[in-house]
């Protein structure tokens, strides 16, 4: 069996052990990577890890540490009571503002489920309380993560863009961030319409802004932020992992409680906001390295607040850090194996590159509905580089499709962000109702998805 053939077998059977037993899909890289590389390529370790993503490790620890800080400092909590305030008795734009929230805390350096975590508990009790579908409420939650998950200084955008970066490809990550950012509002404006948001549009309630505090009080942003882990990462995300009101335990200590009851912005909270605008400015301004900006800002802050950091580190999402960095390195191998080369041959011979393009975008879409999304981008960007190297087919417009894809099927109730959805349904429903419906959704947003993705940004051309 030649070395290509054998490596695809050891990924598929990577992906297929992560999927159905909690474990973390990185740490399986790292063993198919030593596995592959010394004992069917003769490679030394050195070489193996020479493929490690140095850069990409740090920039994931620097953005999640610093959105711990920021979390634990209840500057989170401010832009959310900043939010609600801005809707006033409007209820037809709760969801809307509960979509623009988490699209927020994505763009700026939290991971999806951590910010779906954050905000379903919010967002599903006020469906409950104003009578609006939940299921619009809780999907209007997942497509915002996913909305800003794509930003050039978030985990999804830095991951896509940095393995980009390593190769000749036409790169935008503004165009991949638009792309994922617009077809998400998309889908969530036809979810407001189908589902009942147009009737909201009468009605009215008052204290939004109080309400949004309760809500915050009653669920521990810290402990739940804590507890999430991704699919594919060995964790348990099933509902009886998360807690019906989505929690996990109390809220570390030292993380303060202005921000639920309603206290005026502190120094703290100020010099965090100025941080995360800095940060943008930076890093996509001045061409900085993401990864070492948002550490310093991060520890400017550790060192004006010492009592919000603590836990933090202990929040930096280290599944995710393994996870990616194990794949990449595994990829990097698989490079040497001439594995990369093999699949672009076989998607070459196909002689219908648009074909190939769309069978790349389902391939992610489906793998992706039961295993981390992360994962399935770390590695089929990469196989799917020399294909896009021939010029035969927008390489940008492909990338942004496949991004999508692989993103959009997170509503489905085996992924992380689904499960969290779910776990925090409004007491009085019926559970197995409701996971039916999320199941349903789900099963036409895997089956749809991609195909609209592929229409949209491959077939024209224009991207």
């Amino acid at each position: 069996m030649s070395a290509p053939v054998l490596s695809i077998i050891i990924l598929a059977v990577m992906f297929l052990l992560a999927t159905v037993l909690p474990l973390n899909m990185g740490a399986l890289a790292f063993v198919g990577a030593f596995l592959l590389g010394s004992v069917v390529l003769g490679m030394s370790t050195n070489d193996i890890l020479a493929n490690f993503p140095g850069g990409l490790f740090l920039t994931i620890v620097g953005v999640t540490y610093l959105f711990a800080i920021a979390q634990n400092n209840g500057t989170i909590d401010l832009l959310v009571r900043g939010a609600v305030r801005l809707v006033g008795s409007k209820v037809a734009l709760i969801p809307w503002v509960m979509f623009a929230i988490t699209a927020v805390i994505t763009a700026v350096g939290a991971l999806s489920p951590a910010a779906v975590a954050i905000i379903a508990p919010i967002a599903l009790s006020f469906a409950a309380k104003h009578k609006i579908n939940p299921l619009m409420m809780g999907m209007m939650v997942i497509h915002g993560a996913q909305a800003g998950g794509f930003s050039p200084i978030a985990v999804y955008g830095v991951t896509v863009n940095g393995i980009i970066a390593k190769t000749e490809l036409e790169a935008s990550p503004v165009a991949i961030f638009l792309a994922s950012f617009i077809f998400n509002l998309a889908i969530a404006a036809v979810l407001f319409v189908v589902l009942g948001g147009s009737k909201l549009l009468s009605t009215k309630t008052g204290r939004l802004v109080a309400q949004a505090a309760e809500s915050r009080m009653s669920v521990s942003v810290g402990a739940r932020a804590a507890g999430v882990t991704l699919q594919g990462s060995g964790s348990d995300i099933s509902s009886s992992g998360v807690s019906a009101k989505g929690t996990s335990g109390s809220a570390p200590a030292g993380a303060p409680q202005e921000a639920s009851n309603g206290a005026r912005a502190n120094i703290a909270q100020l010099i965090t906001i100025l941080g995360l605008i800095a940060l943008a400015v930076i890093s996509l301004g001045f061409k900085v390295d993401v990864g070492f900006v948002s550490i310093t800002i991060a520890i400017i802050l550790a060192l004006v607040s010492p009592a919000a950091q603590k836990g933090a580190v202990n929040k930096i999402s280290w599944s995710t850090v393994l996870l990616i960095c194990g794949m990449l390195t595994f990829v990097g191998v698989l490079e040497e194996a001439g594995t990369i080369k093999f699949v672009s041959d076989g998607v070459a011979h196909l002689g219908m590159p648009l074909v190939a393009a769309l069978l790349i975008c389902y391939i992610g879409a489906v793998v992706s509905a039961f295993a981390s999304s992360t994962a399935i981008l770390a590695a089929l960007i990469p196989l799917a580089v020399p294909f896009l190297a021939t010029g035969e087919i927008g390489a940008v417009g492909v990338t942004a499709a496949l991004a999508v894809a692989s993103t959009i099927v997170d509503v489905s109730p085996f992924s992380t962000n689904g499960a969290l959805v779910l776990a925090n349904a409004p007491e009085d429903m019926d559970k197995d109702k409701f996971y039916k419906q999320i199941l349903a959704y789900s099963g036409i947003v895997v089956a749809a998805g991609p195909a609209i993705a592929w229409l949209v940004m491959v077939v024209p051309g224009w991207m």
